[in-house]
C-alpha cells in the first residue's frame, strides 16, 4: 500500500489548510485511516483517525479546529485544518491501520498503524 499526502504549505495563524491522502492499495475501504504529526525534536503525535464505519477521533489539541473525513470512492482521506496556530507547525503523516475492530474503538497510537506516507509540511507563522 502506498500513501501519498498533499496540501501542506505555509500560512499565517488563523488561516486554514486542507490535507489530502490518497492510497494506491485495495485495502482502503475496509480499514482505519489516521493523521499524525511530528515537529522537530518531538515525538510523533496523533491528530485524528476515521474508520470505514464513520467512527472517528480527534486529539484534544485539535478538536473543534480540525476535521477528518474520508471518501471511500476516490479513495482519499482529508484533514480540514481551521484556525491554525504556530504550534500546529509539523510534518503531517497519514497512516493506515488494517485491523478489523468489532467495537467502535478508533486506533490512535503510532504503533497501531502499519503503512505510512512520506509526510507533508505545514508551517504556521504568527
Amino acid at each position: 500500500v502506498q500513501l501519498v499526502e498533499s496540501g501542506g504549505g505555509s500560512v499565517q495563524a488563523g488561516n486554514s489548510l486542507r490535507l489530502s491522502c490518497t492510497s494506491s492499495g485495495d485495502t482502503w475501504s475496509v480499514y482505519t485511516m489516521g493523521w499524525f504529526r511530528q515537529a522537530p525534536g518531538k515525538e510523533r503525535e496523533f491528530v485524528a483517525a476515521i474508520r470505514t464505519s464513520g467512527d472517528y477521533k480527534h486529539a484534544d489539541a485539535v478538536r473543534g479546529r480540525f476535521t477528518i473525513s474520508r471518501d471511500n470512492l476516490k479513495p482519499t482521506v482529508y484533514l480540514q485544518m481551521n484556525s491554525l496556530r504556530p504550534e500546529d507547525t509539523a510534518t503531517y503523516f497519514c497512516a493506515l491501520n488494517t485491523v478489523a475492530y468489532v467495537s467502535t474503538y478508533v486506533p490512535w497510537t503510532p504503533s497501531e498503524y502499519t503503512s505510512w506516507g512520506q509526510g507533508t509540511q505545514v508551517t504556521v507563522s504568527s
